[in-house]
């Protein structure tokens, strides 16, 4: 009987990818707190890895990071590129898998949108709107 390869549709793809991202994601976090990377950049900044989202072949893994305070995203982020050999050997030795997948860093951008959205509601029509839902 043949297997059947079906798209997942749920958010941040299979149980697999998300099971395989965030063994990723615990590897990243791992070898950036124990300071393994050693670069001019990335000393005095608390990096965290807020999220790892896989390619469903899991041969590409793009890892979310943000520096604690938002502070030098630019600098971090070309920082980690230029160590991009060095990081994904250290996550090949550490993840379990056939291949040690590609691995290209992104700026985390949920705080910003959490931000926006913040201020969206406290905008006064928001407020008004939601007064008048509450009174019906």
């Amino acid at each position: 009987m043949p297997r059947h390869h079906t798209k997942s549709s749920a958010p941040g793809g299979s149980q697999r990818q998300l099971r395989v991202g965030e063994t990723v994601r615990h590897a990243v976090a791992d070898i950036l707190s124990q300071g393994s990377v050693h670069d001019p950049d990335l000393e005095g900044h608390i990096i965290t890895v807020p999220e790892v989202r896989m390619s469903p072949d899991l041969k590409l893994a793009t890892i979310y990071v943000m520096p604690l305070g938002g502070k030098d995203v630019e600098a971090v982020l070309e920082a980690l590129d230029r160590n991009k050999k060095f990081l994904r050997g250290e996550i090949a030795h550490r993840v379990n898998l056939k291949f040690a997948p590609e691995i290209r860093f992104r700026k985390d951008e949920r705080f910003e949108e959490a931000e926006r959205i913040e201020k969206i509601l406290a905008t006064s029509q928001v407020k008004r709107d939601r007064q008048q839902d509450d009174e019906e």
